[in-house]
């Protein structure tokens, strides 16, 4: 009997016993839920307590629109919101900008300004809830505007709790929505570190993020290799910036995929979770434990949805779900079946919710903690995903760290090999997607999409016309140009300078566009 491999190439053997682990020592790379290396996860109790945070994934067209899917999800036991914004504004540009043209409103919500996020979040207790926002490059807008709304309604900026992504440097390897180089980029990081240290203490200052790479076509050990050495160079340039590691270590957060494959994905976390904190640990002589600790939001892997039958993704996500339960995920957004064709309607992400609370209230995964410790299958291929990761890492080093290895072209053109091998693997058979390369249908059932109405492009070019017409322009010109000077220094803050810009009315647009300015725009180099 042929051994099958793994998603990173290790071999999955039929059958394991006490063998597989000769030579393991249980106390030192096992240890107990809540304590160093964290492999069975880094609370003691884990899900026996509560369960983990269902966080569901929405924003679309405007913010009217979106306000009213986030009101539903919390009728429908949504324990926290996720915020998904337009392209135009992940890659900081305005709706009335020509770049912008056509995108207004279709992968994510459009934000140009403060008085499209006091819509966003209209009727809905900031002080109350708990938000995540996928932005990154300009994140530090997104996470001022939210504050300032907070503040409008009331809210104690020390109690706001929530994970904006601000995860650069992934968007350089694997998904493409960065504005400026690498180096200011990571003074902006640094200065949200800060900021958000004295101004919004129990916010997650950054999602290290696997995700993306694992839908360009990462392995699970490069997902987490490369995910890690991120977080390494973030950690480094905050200590560089004069910051005390346990100052803001336990704030950082990660951000990984879930894939059908249940038995390596749950490796894959425990490995994750052990690697860091021995990095944390022996590298940056972190000494707060919340410093040592991975802790996780997952989301379902929408790479692995297909528009062929898309109810079969019903069962995909459940999987993928379940795995990402039994790895010790501290929060899960389940995809809805419907995303390869279109949005997510209603009722499918109704049923994406209903989905996580089956798992969590009709099954006995939330019982014990770690229900996989001690499988020889599951330490074994946690000990092999490491090994593997930490080959990875160690090849990042030697280029000079994750920016050099990124300027190299290093880490993309390793998933574009791994995603080219998958292709092959699906167009030969050879990997089974059920309803695409087998167990086709003749004739696929009809369906009706969730779609964008267009007209939103022109109501948010009229919204940003009556803005700037109404606003304070000296105000908004004053508040810019403290934001240029800051960001021409090194020592000021620009977070502070940028939170009056924003207060002042001025649009997500005018503030990045001052810091392009000065920082200039990143262009990928030809290795790439």
């Amino acid at each position: 009997m042929s051994a099958r491999q793994s998603e990173s190439g290790q071999p999955i053997e039929p059958v394991y016993g006490p063998g597989a682990l000769d030579g393991w020592d249980h106390a030192e790379r096992l240890g107990e839920p809540g304590a160093f290396p964290y492999t069975r996860g880094v609370y003691p109790t884990m899900y026996t307590g509560r369960p983990w945070t269902m966080r569901q994934y929405a924003g679309f067209g405007t913010a009217s629109e979106s306000n009213a899917r986030y009101k539903q999800l919390i009728e429908n036991g949504t324990m926290g919101l996720s915020v998904a914004f337009d392209l135009p504004t992940q890659m900081g540009h305005d709706s009335d900008a020509p770049l912008a043209s056509g995108e207004v409103g279709k992968v994510g919500v459009a934000i140009d300004s403060i008085d499209d996020m006091r819509v966003l979040f209209g009727g809905i207790p900031l002080e109350k809830v708990s938000t995540s926002m996928t932005i990154n490059a300009p994140a530090a807008l997104l996470l001022l505007l939210y504050q300032l709304v907070a503040e409008e309604q009331g809210a104690d900026p020390q109690k706001l709790t929530g994970t904006i992504q601000n995860d650069v440097l992934k968007e350089y390897i694997a998904r493409g929505t960065y504005i400026f180089p690498p180096q200011p980029s990571l003074r902006l990081i640094a200065d949200i570190f800060k900021y958000c240290r004295a101004e919004i203490p129990k916010w997650n200052t950054i999602s290290i993020s696997g995700y993306h790479m694992a839908e360009a076509g990462a392995t699970p050990a490069q997902e987490i290799a490369f995910t890690l050495a991120d977080g390494i160079e973030y950690v480094r340039t905050a200590v560089a910036a004069g910051m005390d590691v346990d100052d803001f270590a336990p704030r950082l957060s990660f951000f990984f995929v879930s894939r059908t494959t249940i038995l390596e994905e749950v490796a894959k976390f425990r490995a994750a979770r052990r690697i860091w904190a021995k990095v944390m640990r022996e590298e940056f002589g972190a000494e707060n434990p919340k410093s040592l600790m991975l802790r996780f939001h997952t989301q379902t892997a929408g790479v692995q949805l297909t528009a062929q039958q898309p109810e079969v993704n019903l069962a995909r996500v459940t999987v993928q779900a379940l795995g990402a339960v039994l790895g010790g995920t501290q929060s899960l957004h389940t995809n809805s079946y419907d995303e390869a064709l279109a949005l997510p309607t209603d009722k499918s992400a109704r049923l994406a919710l209903r989905t996580q609370q089956v798992l969590a209230y009709e099954t006995d995964v939330t019982a014990t903690v770690d229900p996989f410790a001690g499988s020889y299958v599951v330490e074994s291929l946690t000990d092999q995903v490491e090994a593997k990761a930490l080959e990875l890492m160690e090849q990042v080093e030697e280029r000079g760290g994750a920016v050099h290895a990124i300027e190299q072209g290093y880490q993309k053109n390793e998933i574009e090999r791994s995603a080219y091998a998958i292709a092959q693997e699906q167009d030969s058979g050879e990997r089974v997607v059920v309803g695409v390369n087998r167990y086709q249908l003749a004739e696929e059932d009809p369906y009706e999409p969730l779609t964008v109405d267009p007209a939103i492009e022109q109501q948010q070019v009229e919204r940003l016309a009556r803005l700037r017409a109404e606003r304070d322009q000296g105000a908004v010109d004053t508040a810019l140009a403290a934001l240029r000077k800051a960001a021409e220094g090194e020592e000021e803050n620009v977070l502070y300078p940028m939170k009056e810009a924003l207060r002042a009315r001025a649009t997500v647009g005018e503030v990045c566009n001052t810091l392009r300015e000065v920082w200039g725009a990143y262009v990928p180099t030809d290795a790439f």
